[in-house]
């Protein structure tokens, strides 16, 4: 099984969401697609006049604001990329990390609603994520959580996409807008580890937004304690492409 976590950036374009689902078409693999949508929140939550924050990158999240994240995540953000799935005739499912099988406890009172996901200590169990790809289903979940009474979380979807590659001992890619890490030269780099992360950070090499998505990766590696590539939709029809992200 792949879990694959959609940048939320991806939303914003058609043409590569497009892309992507042909490409899943074509994949043989068993996939799951775990997806955040923070600029969507941003303007739902703007437009209801509420304002957002963020501490270390997280959206404070009280609770008067979640029927605002829970709609924008998943509603708008999981049904447009069902409407993209449909599209290619690919059977998709929308559902939340509860109905596969993650619960989630709140992180910290300072940050609202913000879940941090409890990740499984015994080994994957058959459940619903097993019976829909049994049944030719795609499983779209959002990085909507709950706790087993019924609180409900915005979790990171990074974060989300761990927990659900560990739930299931999955492989877990990181598809974004780009093809790849580039070294100073712009050519791809096949591959990266803690120490050439640091390295190339140090050199400026590496830096913005490019850095939160390598470090999210090698953060998703530990975790695992496997690989994890991170790159554009040809990752998953292609073991070569991307970035490979390793301890």
């Amino acid at each position: 099984m792949k879990v694959i976590k959609l940048g939320g950036s991806l939303l914003e374009q058609p043409e590569a969401l497009s892309a992507l689902f042909q490409s899943l078409k074509q994949s043989e693999d068993e996939v799951v697609l775990v997806h955040g949508g923070g600029a969507l929140v941003q303007q739902w939550l703007a437009t209801a006049g509420l304002h957002s924050e963020k501490q270390h990158g997280l959206r404070v999240s009280p609770e008067q604001h979640m029927p605002y994240i829970v709609g924008g995540l998943a509603g708008a953000a999981n049904k447009t990329l069902m409407k993209q799935a449909i599209a290619v005739s690919i059977k998709p499912i929308g559902i939340t990390l509860y109905e596969a099988g993650v619960l989630c406890a709140k992180q910290s009172e300072s940050l609202g609603q913000v879940g941090v996901c409890q990740l499984p200590n015994a080994e994957p169990v058959p459940g619903l994520i097993s019976d829909l790809l049994a049944q030719g289903y795609l499983p779209v979940i959002s990085s909507i959580g709950f706790s087993d009474s019924g609180d409900w979380f915005n979790v990171n979807a990074d974060d989300a996409a761990v927990a659900v590659a560990a739930t299931y001992n999955a492989d877990l890619l990181l598809i974004t807008d780009v093809e790849a890490v580039l070294d100073g030269n712009g050519a791809p780099l096949s591959h990266l580890n803690s120490e050439s992360i640091q390295e190339l950070t140090r050199a400026g090499v590496i830096k913005d937004g490019m850095e939160v998505k390598v470090r999210g990766a090698l953060s998703a590696a530990k975790r695992l304690r496997r690989c994890v590539r991170i790159g554009s939709c040809n990752v998953m029809n292609n073991p070569f492409s991307g970035t490979q992200i390793s301890e």
